[in-house]
């Protein structure tokens, strides 16, 4: 296993922060880390990439206990704290010629590897500014290219894309994707899409505890409410007609589509209610329910 996390606890002063949590990642995996602010999915990863140290229990990566003193095996992580920490009065291949030689890096193989983490991670036309001048997006991409620029067999990535606008998320998640074809990647986010999309697990954990630990979709089809009906119609909807509707317990609209979830299969009272309002049904599919409804399910 890359990471293996066995009844970890750690207590700050009064507070139970992680309460002898335990969940594994397997080489090759991109598993999220969900969890409400204040669950304890940061003090997980400080623990994991040796920033503190847990009360009891244990930690390891790639084989490697975390509270081991003759072996660093930080040298397996990279690691993208949500406070990206960046010296934003050094130009970009300055700072990574810097965080290249904390790990160890030096010379022609150095210089090889900042070459490349440039290139992809997209920094090329930035990489003779200083990180000052750097937009937040191309700030984030600086960080992970720091991460990465060891080669890692663990990358630990703690909400990559906050704040980020969407082109920007796209584009870190694009990246997070190739990273994850040959590395092991846990990561954390409040983005439900950005999960559905590059997860192959999810973890999910609240109050300090793990609530949760299975594929997106299992977690969907285990849901206590089973049905998401996604209906385009030609005209906005009146979303108060299909929101009264008995068994519906969330119901919005974007634009001309509809979102509705419930307990039932509502399409027969959709299509009924639509031709009622004279609002031509352009498509309709039924859907699993929202990881987005999952986590509230699980988090409340």
């Amino acid at each position: 296993m890359s990471i293996i996390v066995s009844d970890l606890v750690k207590i700050y002063g009064q507070q139970r922060a992680l309460n002898g949590i335990s969940f594994e990642v397997q080489p090759g995996e991109i598993v999220g880390f969900l969890g409400p602010n204040g669950a304890g999915k940061s003090t997980t990863m400080k623990i994991l990439t040796g920033f503190i140290p847990q009360n009891s229990g244990t930690a390891s990566i790639c084989g490697i206990d975390t509270n081991e003193k003759e072996t660093d095996f930080r040298a397996k992580i990279g690691y993208l704290p949500e406070l990206n920490p960046l010296y934003t009065e050094m130009y970009v291949k300055e700072f990574l010629q810097f965080s290249g030689r904390l790990m160890g890096l030096n010379g022609e193989k150095l210089h090889k590897r900042i070459n490349e983490m440039i290139v992809r991670t997209g920094l090329s036309k930035e990489q003779h500014k200083t990180i000052y001048q750097l937009s937040k997006g191309y700030k984030q991409r600086v960080g992970l290219a720091a991460a990465i620029l060891h080669d890692p067999e663990v990358l630990i990535l703690d909400e990559p894309s906050s704040g980020l606008d969407p082109n920007q998320v796209i584009e870190i998640r694009n990246l997070i994707r190739e990273i994850g074809e040959n590395k092991t990647v846990l990561f954390s986010t409040h983005i439900m899409q950005e999960v559905e999309s590059l997860c192959s697990r999810v973890v999910i954990i609240n109050r300090g505890n793990i609530v949760a630990n299975d594929t997106v979709k299992n977690l969907q089809e285990k849901a206590g409410h089973k049905f998401l009906i996604r209906v385009e119609l030609k005209q906005q909807p009146q979303v108060e007609l299909f929101k009264n509707l008995k068994g519906v317990y969330k119901c919005e609209s974007i634009g001309n589509t509809l979102l509705i979830e419930s307990d039932e299969d509502m399409r027969e009272k959709i299509a009924e209610i639509a031709a009622n309002e004279h609002n031509l049904i352009l498509s309709m599919q039924k859907e699993f329910t929202s990881l987005e409804s999952v986590f509230q399910q699980l988090t409340k």
